[in-house]
């Protein structure tokens, strides 16, 4: 394969909501880049992007997809990305690397969540946008009411280039507002078409449209208004440059109309992402975390950031990555200065989903793979062993769900741990640990489906079977009133004795405060020597709970009163005196759990908000303040921990698949007594039967 210079390379990512069509589109991209010889489809499992056994027979896309092909001698960079929620970590990545966003809409279904995800990530990024208005075809499309959504959603700077000229099944002829044509596409599939001149009857419209268009291209640029003001119009090659320039500044966001699955409209996306979206140099220096920003220049010395990891039978690991400056060829040595150690690169590939083709070379502003590195994952920088670069960490959405798992067979602990580590350095949206307290592991991530992908991975790639179950909550123990007790220890059984004798006052500290020990003895009738003794017997204490085995928090202890013996008094008995005093103040002073308590928002268009809403009530869940955005609800809520086991999976069936949410830790509060009391006397039942 030729190699690129950083001008001929245009990186856009695809995104959108699920189902809008984005893997079908890229598809149509593909067959007319020559790149497929006929259009696979998702029903089929004959797509490009969604190769892996899971996308096939789910039919939706899981990972990004590295597509790429050559128009115009220019090298397209495409990544398609998922639309399901749960996967949305891939599409963080993938913007990470682009350039240019297309935000891909189903003109059948508009403005969704996930349009509004991607949009706002989009922005985050800082990424030129355009927007692709697929499905044309469809029936019942009114294609001014779409329009208008998109304006009301994302501002006076959506801006028409495209309309057709009629929606529904015989939708086959748009109007080009750039190159002022009417363009007829073939039925059948084959992505050609034809230009004419606009008709009559279309004229005046297009007209319209296309003054509004070259007026939206000159308010974006002081010396474009100028021109336009002396001129009363712009030349051919001022609009062309100042349309780049306004979607590169971030003023305009260009709409256009296809129909992936009878590709059409979609040969003509093409050309506009060769003449209007930004060269990797076009996009401005990259910010670093550790000095000066880097020039994507393929003079300079290399620089390049892993967006991405799988893991592939008989291959090894494969890490994806952009070059932001140098060159890198295959026998190069870098520098990894997020783990400090040097790799040597292997073999390079460019690729069509999973096809693979061998490069020496890439150049700066190119994106690529390259396999079995030795200790590079996700989010490592590799530069030129005389640099010390390192790329801001891509900043992945935080779990949104936890459960557990256990082993199907006893002694694959550590096939698990190992099979576990790997898929977290592929994803790291999941995520996993051993929970001590517990006694469980626990596994997180973006939804109840990202989890289970994750355990069909560790059974397929690591021949190991689990079993899911229900976390555990990690309530916690505190009291409600202050409270004194005597704890004494006497022990004996012939020689020397056991002997330890203290008094403790317990009182309840604000919440979060922890806890706080106190030494009031007087007079040394406990000498100084046994009083850390006593400390530790109420710490044991209080991380293996009294009420139901849960840590007690928020609670301060003093010590006041007590006595020894000159021969049989110890550390050992002062300990457990400690922790029979503390026991019986604790249950003499209101004692009471607390679980944990999470801040939820939830996104849902208007028409579920009063569903969304009732269930959470129903999860004994507080609304704390509700605010409209756009044609979208935000509904903040606190609700218990406990509640919100396969929560996404019912706001995924309450709001057909619209509604999305996230949570974090609040606080801790007490739980209501009647929960409170099935909790004790379950957590008594667990303690009879282990013993």
């Amino acid at each position: 394969m030729k190699e690129f210079q950083t001008g001929q390379i245009r990186n856009v990512v695809f995104g959108g909501h699920g189902g809008t069509g984005k893997t079908t589109l890229v598809e149509a991209l593909l067959f007319n880049l020559k790149e497929v010889s006929r259009m696979g489809t998702v029903e089929q499992g004959t797509t490009v992007s969604d190769y892996n056994e899971d996308e096939i027979s789910r039919q939706i896309s899981l990972n990004t997809a590295l597509t790429h092909g050559i128009w115009k001698d220019t090298k397209l960079n495409i990544l398609d990305t998922p639309g399901y929620s749960d996967f949305f970590g891939e599409v963080v990545g993938g913007m990470r690397v682009a350039d240019t966003a297309f935000v891909i809409i189903s003109a059948a279904s508009g403005v969704e969540v996930g349009t509004e995800l991607v949009w706002r990530r989009a922005v985050a990024n800082n990424l030129p946008r355009f927007i692709i208005l697929n499905k044309l075809d469809r029936e019942n499309i009114d294609f001014d009411a779409m329009y208008n959504e998109l304006v009301e959603s994302f501002g006076h700077q959506v801006v028409l280039t495209q309309f057709p000229v009629e929606t529904g099944p015989n939708f086959s002829q748009i109007v080009d507002l750039l190159r002022m044509k009417l363009l007829t596409f073939e039925k059948g599939g084959s992505g050609a078409f034809k230009e004419e001149d606009i008709p009559a009857d279309l004229k005046d419209k297009a007209d319209e449209l296309h003054l509004k268009l070259v007026e939206s291209v000159a308010e974006s640029d002081e010396s474009l208004m100028e021109r336009y003001f002396e001129a009363g119009t712009l030349t051919e090659d001022e609009f062309r440059s100042g349309l780049k320039k306004a979607v590169n500044d971030d003023t305009l966001y260009p709409v256009f109309c296809v129909s992936a699955s009878e590709n059409i409209g979609v040969k003509r996306m093409l050309d506009v992402m060769v003449n209007f979206c930004p060269a990797p140099n076009e996009r401005g220096e990259v910010a670093v975390e550790n000095g000066d920003p880097v020039t994507v220049d393929a003079s300079k010395p290399v620089t390049l950031q892993i967006f991405k990891t799988s893991s592939e039978m008989h291959m090894g690991e494969l890490s994806y990555f952009k070059v932001f400056s140098g060159s890198i060829k295959t026998g190069d040595e870098v520098k990894n200065t997020s783990k400090g150690h040097v790799e040597r690169i292997g073999q390079l590939f460019v690729l069509n989903g999973k096809t693979k083709t061998n490069v020496d070379k890439l150049e700066a502003g190119d994106i690529g793979a390259v396999v079995k590195l030795k200790d590079t994952h996700t989010n490592d920088t590799l530069c030129d062993k005389s640099l010390n670069v390192v790329f801001p960490k891509i900043e992945f959405p935080e779990a949104l769900i936890r459960s557990a798992i256990n082993p199907k067979a006893k002694g694959d602990e550590e096939k698990i741990s190992h099979g576990l580590h790997v898929l977290h350095e592929e994803d790291p949206t999941f995520n996993y640990h051993q929970d001590s307290e517990l006694h469980q592991t626990i596994i997180t991530g973006q939804g109840e489906l990202h989890l289970q992908i994750i355990m069909a991975r560790l059974k397929k790639k690591f021949g190991v079977e689990v079993e899911e179950e229900e976390p555990r909550i990690p309530y916690r123990e505190t009291i409600k009133k202050k409270a004194s007790a005597q704890g004494k220890f006497k022990k004996q059984s012939g020689g020397r004795g056991q002997y330890g004798d203290c008094h403790l006052r317990l009182e309840p500290m604000q919440r979060g405060e922890k806890f706080e020990f106190l030494d009031e003895i007087v007079g040394g009738v406990i000498p100084g020597k046994f009083i850390p003794a006593v400390e530790k017997g109420v710490i044991e204490t209080m991380e293996k709970g009294v009420l139901a085995g849960y840590p007690i928090v928020d609670v301060r202890v003093a010590v006041y009163d007590g006595s020894y013996h000159n021969v049989d008094s110890s550390e050992m008995a002062f300990k457990v005196a400690a922790a029979m005093g503390f026991k019986k103040a604790f249950m003499d002073a209101k004692p009471v759990l607390l679980e944990p308590i999470y801040n939820v928002e939830v996104r849902v268009p208007d028409e579920y908000m009063g569903d969304v809403m009732g269930d959470i009530s129903g999860r004994r869940g507080k609304i704390m303040g509700m605010d409209a955005d756009g044609r979208f609800q935000v509904i903040n809520a606190q609700v218990p921990l406990g509640e919100l086991y396969r929560y996404s999976t019912t706001l995924r069936s309450i709001t057909q698949g619209r509604g999305i949410h996230k949570r974090s830790f609040s606080h801790y509060e007490e739980v209501p007594s009647d929960a409170a009391a099935k909790i004790i006397e379950q957590a008594k039942k667990e303690r009879e039967e282990e013993e």
